[in-house]
């Protein structure tokens, strides 16, 4: 039965996300809160869907060490799902994103809108510096800066490659940075659209203050976020 009701799930997805993304346009001549609140919400009936049509729910561990302001987050990235998560869990959450994702329709828009920060991941130094110089503006906000370190999906207790951008950032800005572990692809994989039920669990770990030096800090972001997220997969 569960593909029938992975199925359903993929089904109500796709039609809520067109919902919501028509919804959504009036916002553009708004300021941005009014999309952020849809966003939210848009996320939110994401979650619910998946508890309700697959029994799988969502539960967030260390809530103590969610940052209400200026911060990097940084997760471990499994799934697309990832990225819906924190749109719910963070206060006002900016994410930095692939160029590539400027091509889905409607998207391109909103992410200009919500002011994410759009990379071209073969830009090299270049595109290093068009990211520090938007952060700048975000920290202003106040927002939480979300930044996956291994810059893209990875199979479930498998460690990615590390990339530098974070780094970048942590020793740019001083401020705290905060991992965060998961086990999200063990029910919703990255490839295939079959949802197991279960539990996924996003695990804030205690942050990084500012002041590593880039090697302790990359090694110590990279201990705790992969033993932890092992630890999750064990469960």
């Amino acid at each position: 039965m569960i593909w029938v009701r992975s199925l359903a799930y993929t089904a109500f997805f796709y039609l809520w996300s067109v919902v919501m993304a028509l919804l959504m346009l009036p916002t553009l001549v708004l300021p941005r809160g009014w999309l952020r609140s849809l966003f939210k919400a848009w996320a939110a009936g994401v979650v619910l869907g998946l508890r309700l049509l697959c029994g799988v729910r969502v539960e967030v561990r260390g809530q103590a060490y969610l940052p209400r302001g200026p911060a990097l987050v940084a997760p471990k990235h499994q799934c697309m799902f990832d990225v819906f998560a924190q749109f719910v869990i963070l206060p006002d959450s900016c994410f930095v994103m692939k160029k590539e994702l400027m091509w889905i329709p409607f998207f391109s828009w909103y992410a200009l809108k919500m002011r994410m920060i759009v990379v071209d991941r073969q830009g090299g130094a270049a595109a290093l510096r068009k990211m520090v110089r938007e952060a700048v503006e975000r920290f202003k906000d106040r927002r939480q800066l979300v930044i996956f370190p291994e810059g893209t999906r990875g199979t479930p207790g498998v460690a990615g490659d590390y990339k530098p951008g974070i780094a970048a950032l942590y020793r740019e800005f001083g401020v705290p940075c905060v991992p965060v572990a998961t086990n999200s692809g063990m029910h919703w994989p990255a490839h295939g659209f079959l949802r197991s039920p279960g539990v996924i669990v996003f695990e804030f770990l205690e942050p990084i203050q500012p002041g590593l030096k880039r090697a302790a800090f990359m090694a110590r972001l990279e201990q705790q976020v992969e033993t932890a997220s092992q630890a999750l997969l064990s469960e």
